[in-house]
């Protein structure tokens, strides 16, 4: 299985942001963070910004929606150029019917889940997903801890995934790096979501050679 990196651009610097994404053009998607200040005690930028990352690049984007009410602002971010949108299970009453809009907006639909939100309540509906997201971290800051104890819903996923043939991805995001990313492998993730383990090394181009070197 291939594992795919998605740079997130919450820690690129956004003075220069097309260079920022340009350096990035090995990764295989972009994710970008949106927040905004109430879900988490953070705020990073709207769809308009989202919107000016998409035009500089070819690569799927991901749209991570750590905000509030999510199934107000899905159609901004699908305009905006999402491919896949994710959003909280934890922001909204029906994560289903929000998945179902999203798929007949034409994007693709995924779920992600705070550290301390169990998975198990969720895998009955997973057929109705592309994608789901576990938080490795706090959400709202980029920069933290990898939490292994995270890794049990990983396989969790992966095992339920698996016995039930879905074609569901499974995502990792917060505190992988070159060490921790050999940890989010052996336990079953589809793609990897690296933040300032690749914008604060200097070179991203080379990092993300070295993160598919260890992969490999």
């Amino acid at each position: 299985m291939t594992i795919m990196i998605a740079p997130s651009i919450l820690n690129a610097d956004f003075s220069r942001l097309g260079e920022e994404v340009t350096a990035i053009a090995t990764a295989d998607r972009v994710h970008v963070d949106i927040m905004d200040g109430h879900f988490v005690p953070n705020l990073s930028f709207g769809p308009d910004i989202a919107k000016t990352v998409d035009q500089l690049t070819d690569q799927h984007m991901e749209f991570h929606l750590m905000i509030e009410k999510p199934e107000l602002w899905v159609e901004r971010y699908i305009e905006a150029g999402a491919d896949t949108v994710i959003f909280h299970a934890e922001a909204t009453s029906d994560p289903v019917a929000l998945a179902h809009d999203i798929h007949a907006r034409g994007a693709r639909a995924a779920f992600a889940v705070k550290p301390g939100t169990p998975i198990e309540p969720y895998l009955k509906d997973l057929s109705d997903f592309d994608q789901v997201l576990v938080m490795s971290v706090e959400p709202g800051f980029g920069g933290q801890s990898f939490m292994t104890d995270q890794l049990d819903k990983v396989r969790t996923l992966r095992t339920y995934i698996d016995e039930n043939k879905l074609d569901v991805l499974v995502d990792i995001d917060g505190g992988v790096n070159l060490e921790t990313i050999k940890l989010a492998a052996e336990a079953g993730v589809d793609v990897a979501v690296v933040g300032s383990a690749i914008y604060k090394s200097g070179d991203p181009e080379a990092t993300i050679a070295q993160l598919r070197e260890i992969l490999a």
